[in-house]
């Protein structure tokens, strides 16, 4: 397989930390018929947790949400790097980037019982355009923040 970079768009919602937030989401987007690329949750607090949704369609995700009326927050925008379970192709992506002096604020992966990998790649909303670009994404999104979505 070979190394893909591409930009995602994620959104993620705001909730109270208690048992079965995670899993009463993931029911909602199952039912919707939502397919996701990626799913991470974040502390965010003593108190709140970050459930950050990576979908492989952003309009299904919405339009689900949307029916619940489930607040989210985005888009926001992250790379995407899936290849080969090889070290080099991280290592090769850190230093492009760090050349181009935009750090990797955060990241995590995750490599499949096939020695296939997925890595996502967090930078500055400022430096998701020239990353994408350095990473080698062919048509890099413009940032578009915005307020969150209801």
């Amino acid at each position: 397989m070979a190394t893909k970079v591409s930009s995602v768009e994620y959104y993620y919602a705001l909730v109270y930390d208690r048992p079965g937030q995670a899993a009463e989401l993931l029911r909602l987007l199952h039912e919707g018929g939502v397919d996701l690329l990626a799913f991470s949750i974040l502390p965010t607090g003593p108190t709140h947790t970050q459930l950050m949704i990576f979908p492989e369609s952003p309009n299904q995700l919405l339009a689900t949400t949307k029916r619940v009326n489930l607040p989210l927050t985005g888009p926001q925008y992250a790379l995407l790097v899936q290849g080969d379970d090889e070290l080099a192709t991280l290592v090769e992506i850190h230093e492009k980037l760090a050349d181009a002096e935009i750090n990797v604020y955060a990241a995590n992966g995750v490599i499949d019982s096939h020695g296939h990998f997925g890595y996502v790649l967090y930078v500055r909303p400022e430096d998701f355009r020239k990353a994408a670009t350095v990473a080698g994404v062919p048509h890099p999104p413009s940032y578009r923040p915005g307020p969150p979505l209801t």
